[in-house]
C-alpha cells in the first residue's frame, strides 16, 4: 500500500510541475508563434537562483522561491522585448537566438557553481501519516503549489479579459490586432508568465530531486512531448497530456529500468500520433 500511495502522489507532483513548464512553453508557442527551445534552460536557472538565496546568501527558501520568480519573470520581459520580438517573423533567427541563450545560461551556471549535482534543502520537512501510510510533506506541498497555480492560470486565461486577448490573439494575431489588442504587450505578458511558472517548477523540483546545469533538457523534453500530445494551440488539453507523462514517468521507473520507462512513454506517444496526427485537443500547424 505504501508504493501505491508513494507511486500516486509522486505521479501528481511530477503531472503538476511537467504541466507548469509546458503551459508556459505553450503560451509563447500559442500567442508569439516561437517555439522556445530555451524554456528548459530558464526552468533550470529558477532552481539555480533559489539555491543561491536558500543557500549561499542565507535567505529564507520561501522568499528566495518568491525572489526566483519574480527575477527570471523579468528575465522573461528582456527575452521578449531584445531577443525574440526582433526576430518574431524569422523562425531560424528565432531557433538561433534560443540556441544561444541556452549555451550562455548553462555556460555561466557551469563556470559560477560548477557542474556538480545540488540540491535544494526541503521547503517543508516531516512526513505526513494517513491510516498509517507515509507520505513526504515536501511532495504534498509541491503538488499543492502546482495545483493551485494550474488553477489560477486556468481562471486567469478564460474569465479574464487579459485571458480572452491572450486566446484572440493564439487564433488570429493580425484580427486581434485590428480589434485593438496590443500584441506586443499581451506577447511580454505570456513571456513573462512562461519564465515564473519554469521558475516555481524549477525551485520545487530541485528540492525534490536535485539541481543540475543542463538538468533543462529533459524538462524541455517532456514539455514538447505533452504540447505534442494535447496538440499545437491546445492549452486545456495540457493537462491530460501533464497527468499521462506524468503518471508513466512515475510508476513505470517501479517497474523496470529508466531507459525502458523512456521508451514506452515515446511509444505510447507514437501511438497517440499515428491515431490522431493534430493531436488529442489541438490543429494542425502547417
Amino acid at each position: 500500500m505504501d508504493l501505491v500511495v508513494t507511486a500516486f502522489v509522486n505521479g501528481l507532483v511530477t503531472s503538476s510541475m511537467y504541466i507548469l513548464v509546458a503551459l508556459g512553453f505553450a503560451l509563447v508557442l500559442s500567442i508569439m508563434g516561437i517555439f522556445n527551445f530555451a524554456h528548459g534552460a530558464i526552468y533550470m536557472l529558477g532552481g539555480y537562483i533559489c539555491y543561491a538565496f536558500a543557500v549561499l546568501l542565507g535567505f529564507n527558501q520561501w522568499l528566495s522561491l518568491i525572489l526566483s520568480v519574480l527575477i527570471v519573470g523579468l528575465f522573461g520581459l528582456f527575452l521578449e522585448r531584445f531577443c525574440f520580438r526582433p526576430f518574431s517573423r524569422d523562425v531560424y533567427r528565432v531557433i538561433i537566438m534560443a540556441i544561444a541563450i541556452i549555451l550562455i545560461l548553462e555556460t555561466t551556471v557551469n563556470i559560477l557553481l560548477g557542474g556538480t549535482v545540488r540540491s535544494l534543502p526541503a521547503f517543508v520537512e516531516g512526513i505526513i501519516k494517513v491510516r498509517g501510510v507515509s507520505i513526504s510533506a515536501e511532495r504534498v506541498v509541491a503538488f499543492g503549489i502546482g495545483a493551485v497555480l494550474l488553477f489560477g492560470m486556468h481562471i486567469f486565461i478564460r474569465k479574464t479579459k487579459t485571458g480572452q486577448q491572450m486566446l484572440a490573439i493564439a487564433q488570429e494575431p493580425e484580427g486581434a490586432a485590428l480589434q485593438g489588442i496590443n500584441v506586443n504587450r499581451i506577447s511580454a505578458l505570456a513571456c513573462l508568465m512562461s519564465c515564473s511558472l519554469a521558475a516555481v517548477a524549477g525551485s520545487l523540483l530541485g528540492a525534490i530531486l536535485s539541481l543540475s546545469p543542463f538538468m533543462g533538457n529533459n524538462m524541455l523534453v517532456k514539455a514538447i512531448e505533452l504540447v505534442i500530445i494535447s496538440g499545437i494551440g491546445s492549452i486545456g488539453g495540457l493537462f491530460f497530456s501533464g497527468l499521462l507523462i506524468g503518471y508513466l514517468d512515475a510508476v513505470l521507473p517501479l517497474f523496470t529500468s529508466g531507459g525502458v520507462a523512456d521508451t514506452i512513454s515515446l511509444c505510447v506517444i507514437i501511438c497517440i500520433l499515428l491515431i490522431r496526427p493534430r493531436g488529442l485537443f489541438g490543429y494542425e500547424l502547417f
